[in-house]
C-alpha cells in the first residue's frame, strides 16, 4: 500500500558519461509511503531532463501559472528565501505620482520653511501630502483618511498616520493658509512662466446634505470667526454658521451651504480660492476681500474680469484702485443709467465672426461699452399643442402689448435692425395655425464694460 504526501520538490539525479563527466537531471517528485517496505519511496512527477539544458522560460511561466491560483500575498510568501516572510502589500502608483507633482512644485520646501520655529512633527507636511493624496485617489473623512494612509497605500516618509496628526496638520494648515498660497502660487508662475496680467474672478456655492445648519457664531465682515467675550459672544456684525442657508445657485435653498470664490489666470490657473459663509450676498464686499488679499502678493498691473453680478459702480471703482482696470459683464435690459447711454449711442458695428459683431462706445474719460450683438439669433419655432388634431386648435400667444421688448436696439429712436423681425415656423401638417402675431425671438446682446487702457477695435 502507498500513501501520498502532500509536499513536492525537485528532485535531482545524477549519473556520468562514458568520460566520467557527471550529467544532473531534474524531476518534479514527491514521497509516497510504501507500507509493505515500511519506508518512503519518490514519485517522479514530471521530468525537466538535463539541468544544463533546461527551457528556463517554460519554467517561469508554469511558476507564473501556478502562482495564479494563490492569493498575492501567499505567492510572495511562497517564492521568498528561508527566514524570510510576507509582511503586507499596499498600492504606490497614484501617491507615488502625486508625490513628484508634490516635489516639482516645491510644496514640500515652502511647508518645510513655514513649520521653521514651530513645535510641530516634522511630519505634519507628509501628513497633508497624505490627506491631499487621499482627496485625490479616494475622498472620505479624516478619521478615515488616517486609515487609509496606515493601511491602504505606500506614503514615502509616512508609514501610518492618526486622526489626531491629521486634525493638528489641518490647524496648522489654516494658521498659515495666506503665507501658504502666495509662495505656492509663485513656485507655479515660475515654473510655468504664467502672466497675471488677467484675473478672472467669480463666484459659485456648493451645498451639503445635513439636516441643520452649522451653529451660528459671531463673525465680522469678512465672514472669520471672532474670539468669545466676556458674556460668550462675539463682536461682530452677525451672527452665522460656516454652512447656513441661502441663496443656492444649484437651486437647493433647502440645504446648508458655504460660498466659494476662485481667481484665475488667463490660461486658467488657480490664483487663490476663498470661502464664505452660506448667507454672504455682498458682492462688494466679496469682491473688496479678494483684492485687499491680493495686494500683498506684488502683482504688476491686473485687469479684472467679473461677470455682471459685479457690475455695480461702487465695485467698479474700487477695482480701479492702484492702477488696475476691469472688464465687467452688463446686463443691458438692468435699467442702469450707464448701459441706456451706451444703447442710445449711434456708431457702427464691426463683424469680428459670422456670428457675433461688435461695437464701442465710450460713456465717459473712465469707462466704455463694448457691446456685441448676434446678428442671427436662433428662430422662434412652436410645438404642437400636447394631443394636436386637426380638430384642435393651437393656443394663441398673449397679444404684443403685453410682451416685454425683446431687445434694446427695438426701442427708442433707434429703426429697428434686421434680426428684430420675428419669423415663425409654420406649425405641424394636421394642426390649425394661430391668427396671432408670432412671439419674437429673443435677442442676442451682450456687454462688457471696460476701464482698460483705450486701444481701436481692429
Amino acid at each position: 500500500m502507498l500513501v501520498s504526501s502532500r509536499d513536492m520538490y525537485v528532485k535531482t539525479t545524477t549519473r556520468r558519461n562514458k568520460d566520467g563527466t557527471p550529467v544532473r537531471y531534474l524531476h518534479l517528485a514527491h514521497n509516497q509511503w510504501d507500507q509493505a517496505a515500511g519506508r518512503s519511496v519518490p514519485k517522479i512527477l514530471y521530468g525537466f531532463g538535463r539541468e544544463d539544458q533546461l527551457d528556463r522560460a517554460a519554467i517561469k511561466r508554469l511558476v507564473a501559472a501556478l502562482s495564479g491560483l494563490l492569493e498575492p500575498a501567499d505567492a510572495l510568501a511562497a517564492t521568498v528565501g528561508a527566514g524570510l516572510g510576507f509582511v503586507e502589500s499596499r498600492p504606490l502608483g497614484g501617491a507615488y505620482v502625486l508625490d513628484g507633482l508634490w516635489h516639482r512644485l516645491g510644496i514640500d520646501k515652502v511647508m518645510a520653511n513655514l513649520l521653521k520655529g514651530r513645535r510641530l512633527d516634522r511630519r505634519t507636511e507628509r501628513v497633508l501630502f497624505g490627506l491631499v493624496a487621499n482627496r485625490a485617489l479616494a475622498p472620505s473623512s479624516k478619521l478615515a483618511a488616517a486609515a487609509w494612509i496606515t493601511h491602504d497605500v505606500h506614503i514615502d516618509g509616512l508609514p501610518a498616520s492618526s486622526d489626531d496628526a491629521c486634525y493638528r496638520a489641518m490647524d496648522w494648515l489654516h494658521d498659515v493658509t495666506s503665507a501658504l498660497e502666495r509662495e505656492v502660487f509663485w513656485q507655479l508662475a515660475s515654473l510655468l512662466d504664467l502672466e497675471v496680467d488677467l484675473l478672472f474672478f467669480d463666484t459659485t456655492s456648493t451645498y451639503f446634505e445635513l439636516d441643520e445648519p452649522d451653529e451660528p457664531v459671531a463673525r465680522d465682515e469678512r465672514g472669520q470667526v471672532l474670539p468669545k467675550t466676556e458674556n460668550g459672544d462675539g463682536d461682530g456684525e452677525e451672527l452665522a454658521g460656516f454652512g447656513s442657508y441661502g441663496k443656492s445657485k444649484d437651486h437647493r435653498d433647502d440645504l446648508p451651504q458655504i460660498v466659494i470664490g476662485m481667481a484665475v489666470t488667463r490660461a486658467g490657473i488657480p490664483v487663490r480660492v476663498w470661502c464664505w459663509p452660506g448667507n454672504t450676498t455682498d458682492s462688494a464686499l466679496l469682491i473688496r476681500q479678494v483684492k485687499q488679499d491680493l495686494r500683498d502678493w506684488t502683482l504688476a498691473r491686473v485687469i479684472w474680469v467679473a461677470d455682471r453680478g459685479f457690475a455695480s459702480a461702487q465695485n467698479r471703482r474700487y477695482l480701479r484702485r492702484g492702477d488696475h482696470h476691469d472688464i465687467i459683464g452688463e446686463r443691458l435690459r438692468s435699467g442702469s443709467a450707464e448701459a441706456t447711454a451706451a444703447l442710445q449711442r449711434q456708431g457702427r458695428y464691426q463683424q469680428v465672426a459670422g456670428n457675433l459683431r461688435v461695437k464701442e462706445v465710450r460713456i465717459s474719460q473712465a469707462e466704455r461699452f463694448v457691446i456685441c450683438h448676434n446678428p442671427r439669433p436662433p428662430t422662434a419655432t412652436r410645438r404642437p399643442a400636447r394631443g394636436c388634431s386637426p380638430s384642435s386648435p393651437r393656443r394663441s400667444p398673449a397679444p404684443p402689448s403685453s410682451r416685454r421688448p425683446s431687445g434694446p436696439s427695438c426701442a427708442g429712436s433707434s429703426p429697428p435692425s434686421p434680426a428684430c423681425t420675428a419669423t415663425c415656423a409654420p406649425p405641424p401638417a394636421g394642426c390649425s395655425a394661430s391668427t396671432s402675431t408670432p412671439a419674437r425671438p429673443r435677442q442676442a446682446w451682450t456687454a462688457s464694460t471696460c476701464c482698460a487702457p483705450l486701444t481701436p477695435l481692429r
